[in-house]
């Protein structure tokens, strides 16, 4: 799972990077300060960002303010060593999705960071679904029209990133990070066309789509809602 660390003390990004790596298996990139962060998340994606809100080049509220009037829905994890109620409250009407006073032990900051990238993935339903075809999270399986959808482990991995943010464009480079940190150590970027066109095929006499966005990635999405 690929986390952007918003953090402007050295030493304790490089601290919270190896903790992480080892508690949760999280892979950290970090960015010093509010813009730089700013203009990494406008060009890459990531699965959930911890936020420190005293931070130089753009503060961590503005940040935290413009990514979501932008609607960016990246889970947002706020670390500050400010703990009264009232910016407590503040902070999570701001858009943070949740909030975590200075010190901390690492094991709850991983746990919060695992709750918050489950529930944006959907793992907290048991099936997702676009248009008719459903994804059943227990037995790992898609569904189509109340028959099974017959596909690789590759293809079911890939579809599955895809209808998590049915909708929404999804990066090749995206879809190669989930794959990977799955153990899929044998596969490049140039393999996820060659997914996406094996599934366009199986899913063509469907009601659902993925849609090509150029320069920027792949969108799932109902055939109707696409034609409207």
């Amino acid at each position: 799972m690929r986390v952007l660390l918003v953090e402007d003390e050295p030493e304790l990004a490089h601290w919270l990077a190896l903790s992480l790596q080892r508690q949760g298996g999280f892979l950290i990139e970090w960015a010093n300060d509010g813009l730089l962060a700013y203009r990494r998340l406008k060009m890459e994606e990531f699965d959930a960002i911890i936020l420190d809100l005293g931070i130089p080049g753009m503060d961590g509220r503005t940040l935290l303010a413009r990514l979501r009037d932008e609607d960016d829905r990246t889970p947002i994890l706020v670390l500050t060593a400010r703990d009264s109620l009232s910016q407590r409250v503040d902070t999570l009407e701001s858009g943070a999705d949740d909030f975590l006073p200075k010190p901390f032990m690492i094991e709850e900051l991983s746990a919060r960071l695992n709750a918050l990238i489950r529930r944006s993935r959907g793992k907290d339903k048991p099936r997702m679904s676009c248009g008719s075809l459903h994804f059943d999270l227990h037995n790992h399986r898609f569904e189509l029209k109340d028959g099974l959808l017959q596909l690789t482990p590759r293809e079911t991995e890939t579809l599955r990133v895809l209808m998590q943010r049915s909708g929404e464009p999804v990066a090749k480079q995206y879809i190669l990070d989930r794959l990977t940190e799955r153990g899929d150590d044998e596969i490049g970027v140039e393999a996820i066309e060659v997914l996406i066109h094996r599934l366009r095929k199986k899913l063509q006499r469907s009601d659902v789509q993925i849609t090509t966005l150029r320069g920027i990635g792949y969108c799932l999405e109902p055939v109707a809602e696409h034609n409207a």
